[in-house]
């Protein structure tokens, strides 16, 4: 009778689990280095429009569609480009996309007319957007499930980064050596970047044979809700913090009544908020990913509003600018984690899917900030609409919540029966992300394409076998 307890000893003890804030691999930081550069040449339009306008004798509206550009290019790219490169080597395709987009910063630094930058831009975009998907994709691959949202944390604080530093230095060098300098700034970023890559980033093996890659199975992930939920959700907090940013300066000058000259600051004090949302974000989304995702975008829910009541006190304003950097980049890494670990099976695709469905939210805040604007409804009308955009996508992670419980416990109950005697190991349950412990191989491969085999255990470490992967929902 006492034959089965050795079988389940080694199962139950915690100190096989990975430690949580283990030293993350310098790889990690290397993809966190060259996504600066990609994001600082995606933002950095916003401070050299007018001398770039001029110089290419366009007006600024005109000039303002490279923006646009720069954002339809990353939609379409993240998961055209991961699907083109599905079954090439990650490390080769990190290389050939850093380099192509190194190449299409100097063809617009050499730019002679608009319609060349215009293509140098999308041709960056799609590069951009395919190195997002696939960086993150090889991100995670470097840690243990535990650590993904730390690992998410990295590439996101080059964005913030990008932000903070990236964004004024390319403006600064606009403004005193002309905007073609900013191009050129990025371009030697990029080749740095790329140095970093191919010293640093570990050589992969493509799958073959059953384990080879295949577009059909990967694309099968969006069967899932949860992948959907997943995608809105973001799409949702970006929406929310962009419908704000982009009028953030009109908002500061017209509303608040801010001097111009404190613009700046305040971009930058938003900035300075978004890396200390990224280090939190990153710090406890591993543990607590739903109680991450729905702190932090209640909390950008509250802020937006708030703003939106307060925005014509200067004091309020610049207070609460730096509290959405700190909210709204707080969900991030989640964010990120949610969609690895909800389509597991397609690492690729799903780095592919949460960038593009950040650059939607980036593209309709905007564009519904502005709608709110021209109904004459004026600058606070924005955080209004922020904070709606946020409220959704509140709503939709409490579905992908009930939805994610109500899954784990019809497991549970599945997994309990005395027919079943699988005795799952640690190494199975950290490859497929579900830190359940108790759900078969067998039936966590049969899940991974569509039924997301990583929700019932996405705050779970892989050791946790002698838990009910319910525990990690109320946190």
């Amino acid at each position: 009778m006492t034959a089965p307890i050795p079988a389940f000893t080694p199962v139950m003890p915690a100190p096989s689990a990975p430690r949580p804030h283990a030293r993350l691999p310098i790889a990690v930081y290397v993809l966190g280095l060259s996504v600066f550069a990609l994001g600082t040449s995606e933002f950095m339009l916003s401070g050299i429009l007018q001398p770039l306008a001029r110089d290419l004798q366009v007006s600024i509206p005109q000039a303002g569609l490279l923006v646009s550009a720069f954002a339809i290019g990353m939609v379409v790219g993240a998961p055209v480009l991961a699907a083109a490169t599905l079954r090439l080597p990650r490390r080769t395709t990190l290389i050939a996309l850093l380099a192509i987009f190194g190449l299409g910063q100097a063809a617009g630094a050499l730019a002679p007319s608009y319609g060349v930058l215009f293509a140098s831009r999308v041709i960056s975009a799609l590069a951009c957007a395919g190195f997002w998907a696939v960086g993150a994709a090889v991100a995670v691959s470097l840690v243990p499930v535990t650590a993904r949202a730390r690992a998410m944390a990295v590439m996101v604080g080059g964005l913030s980064i990008a932000n903070i530093a990236g964004v004024p230095a390319g403006a600064l060098l606009g403004q005193h050596a002309g905007w073609r300098s900013a191009f050129w700034a990025v371009a030697g970023l990029s080749v740095i970047g790329l140095i970093g890559v191919i010293a640093l980033v570990p050589r992969t093996e493509v799958p073959t044979g059953e384990d080879r890659p295949q577009l059909r199975r990967e694309l099968s992930i969006y069967k899932d809700k949860q992948v959907w939920l997943a995608l809105i959700a973001t799409a949702m907090n970006g929406a929310a913090v962009f419908a704000l940013f982009s009028y953030l300066s009109p908002l500061l000058t017209d509303t608040a009544g801010l001097a111009e000259s404190w613009v700046p600051t305040v971009l930058a004090l938003f900035g300075v908020g978004a890396l200390i949302g990224t280090f939190i974000g990153g710090r406890i989304a591993d543990a607590h990913l739903f109680g991450t995702l729905f702190g932090g975008i209640s909390a950008s829910t509250i802020v937006l509003a708030v703003l939106a009541l307060t925005a014509h006190s200067p004091i309020a304003a610049v207070a609460l600018s730096l509290m959405l950097g700190v909210t709204a980049f707080t969900t991030a890494p989640a964010l990120n984690a949610r969609m690895f670990n909800v389509a597991n099976a397609a690492p690729t695709l799903a780095g592919a899917t949460t960038t593009a469905a950040f650059n939607i939210g980036n593209t309709l805040g905007p564009w519904l900030g502005g709608l709110a604007i021209s109904a004459h409804w004026g600058y606070p009308s924005v955080a209004w609409t922020g904070s709606a955009l946020a409220a959704v996508a509140v709503l939709t992670t409490a579905l992908a919540y009930r939805l994610h419980h109500t899954s784990t416990r019809s497991r549970v109950v599945a997994t309990s029966a005395p027919t079943t005697t699988t005795t799952t190991t640690t190494s199975t349950d950290a490859g497929t992300g579900t830190g359940t412990g108790s759900h078969s191989s067998a039936s966590a491969t049969a899940d991974a394409g569509s039924r997301s085999s990583a929700t019932a255990g996405d705050t779970l470490p892989p050791a946790s076998a002698g838990r009910s992967s319910e525990a990690a929902e109320h946190h």
